[in-house]
């Protein structure tokens, strides 16, 4: 199966603005950067805004904010400051290419290969309903089909509004490409009747536009989702009917859920913003992603972007449904995250204590030392907030079940050592070996050992009797929170 096209590698990803970027159009964006990298070619954003009612500029800046924060960065396209035009092949908004589609509209009319239709949806409604009670397919056939250009004009001069339609009735054959994930494909023409072009208020439905979009962008592979398979029917009749070389086709299996439905806002987390907010790294997303219906051909899990720039092939897509399994990127961007140095995982985790207000010291090597005890721990950054949560005096709060641990007639003596003892420690943090040298101290003077011990302990550090081992959490807090911490502790009792 070839890849190979007369023209330039140039693909494209062409998003409709209205809303943060969903990880299957993710997905594509990333095998479009991808194949063009590999290739020297160019990775255009095309931005598909004709639906008024839902594509907004706010809408546009979150779909490009979402790409570059992956990191796939388009060679053409619109600028994502200033929205405008980057590149020699624009408009690169199809809003503002309305011209361009009346001109091949009117073209295809001229020619008698597309016609103004005046049917009304009531009437189409009727005509389709007799059309399934004779057994046959509901395809509308157009009365205006044969009209003159100059009679369908002069209805419209009185106020009448037509919508244009692509003649298919005398297309009588097979239409045939071989695709480049899922080899011959082959289309009766029949499954469709005449389609619009343009609607009756001029706006260009989504196949006529990409056909008239891709040729003049000299686009030459389509690599798109499934689901716009069928789709190609429509766009190979406008490609023979403009007389212009069609691109190679590549259609990408579905995303599915774990029931093997199309993964959708039910499921969790499905646009890459709600990712980033999590707390996964954009490394570690992509290269999920990749593996969304590909596979590397040594079967590689973790591989970074410039590997799968290097190793990347059309060849070793899949065309059967791929999983999102959530547990297995969850611990993808545990490896990733655990291999950033103990200063990049603070920089990246920051925001996320930042937004969680966890007042914490603000000197490097308490931070890095943090990093270091809790890394083995992380699996995203938004749950690794958790893990500092402890270590923040604001945070501090006695829970129900400490409360109950504090009415333990232990709880007290061994309390009250605790505090004397750290009372007495010359240095602002304590290390680990020092922590257990004073537990044994408290186990000593307290005369109390096991749950009675350690239990009442733990509340006085972090607030309940279960949860991170003392000897990880103690050394990271300042021997004035341990003192405070133990005095309300001991004013509960009291």
């Amino acid at each position: 199966m070839s890849v190979a096209s007369s023209k330039k590698v140039r693909v494209r990803f062409a998003p409709s603005p209205t809303g943060y970027l969903h990880v299957g159009g993710a997905r594509s964006a990333l095998y479009n950067y991808l194949f063009a990298k590999q290739n020297k070619g160019q990775f255009i954003l095309r931005i598909e805004d004709t639906d008024e009612a839902r594509s907004t500029d706010d809408s546009l800046r979150m779909v490009m904010e979402d790409l570059q924060w992956l990191g796939l960065q388009w060679d053409e396209g619109p600028n994502p400051k200033t929205l405008e035009d980057l590149g020699n092949f624009g408009p690169y908004r199809q809003s503002r290419r309305l011209d361009l589609y009346k001109k091949y509209a009117d073209e295809l009319i001229a020619t008698g290969k597309a016609y103004y239709c005046f049917m009304t949806d009531a009437e189409m409604d009727v005509q389709r309903e007799a059309l399934l009670k004779e057994g046959k397919s509901p395809h509308v056939e157009s009365p205006y089909a044969e009209w003159t250009v100059e009679k369908a004009r002069a209805k419209m001069s009185e106020g009448a509004t037509a919508v244009v339609r692509f003649k298919t009735r005398h297309l009588r054959k097979d239409y045939v490409f071989t695709d480049l994930v899922r080899g011959e494909v082959k289309f009766p023409s029949d499954m469709v009747s005449d389609f619009v072009l343009l609607r009756s208020g001029g706006m260009p439905v989504y196949n006529f536009c990409n056909v008239i979009d891709d040729h003049l962008m000299q686009i030459s592979h389509v690599l798109r989702a499934e689901e716009h398979l069928p789709n190609t029917l429509r766009q190979m009749m406008l490609y023979e009917a403009f007389g212009w070389e069609l691109p190679l086709f590549g259609h990408m299996s579905l995303i599915l859920d774990e029931d093997r439905k199309k993964l959708s806002k039910r499921k969790g987390a499905t646009s890459c913003h709600e990712f980033k907010m999590e707390g996964y790294l954009p490394a570690a997303l992509n290269n999920f992603m990749a593996l969304l219906g590909w596979s590397h051909p040594e079967e590689k899990e973790i591989i970074p972007m410039e590997e799968l720039i290097e190793k990347f092939s059309v060849h070793r897509l899949h065309p059967s449904g791929a999983v999102f399994d959530a547990v297995k990127l969850k611990w993808m961007n545990s490896v990733y995250l655990r291999a950033l140095s103990d200063e990049q995982i603070w920089q990246e985790l920051k925001p996320f204590l930042d937004r969680a207000h966890l007042d914490l010291p603000a000197d490097s090597a308490w931070q890095k030392k943090s990093v270091s005890v809790f890394r083995s721990a992380m699996e995203t950054l938004a749950e690794s907030v958790e893990l500092y949560r402890p270590l923040c005096d604001k945070s501090f709060v006695i829970q129900p079940e400490g409360e109950d641990t504090l009415k333990w007639e232990q709880a007290k003596p061994v309390l009250q050592a605790w505090k004397d003892l750290v009372e007495q420690e010359p240095n602002e943090f304590m290390t680990e070996e020092r922590f257990l040298q004073i537990q044994d101290l408290v186990k000593e003077k307290s005369g109390c050992k096991g749950k009675f011990l350690f239990m009442p302990m733990r509340v006085a550090v972090i607030g309940k009797p279960h949860g991170t081992e003392l000897k990880i959490l103690v050394p990271l807090l300042k021997k004035t929170s341990l003192i405070e911490r133990a005095k309300i502790c001991l004013q509960k009792i009291s």
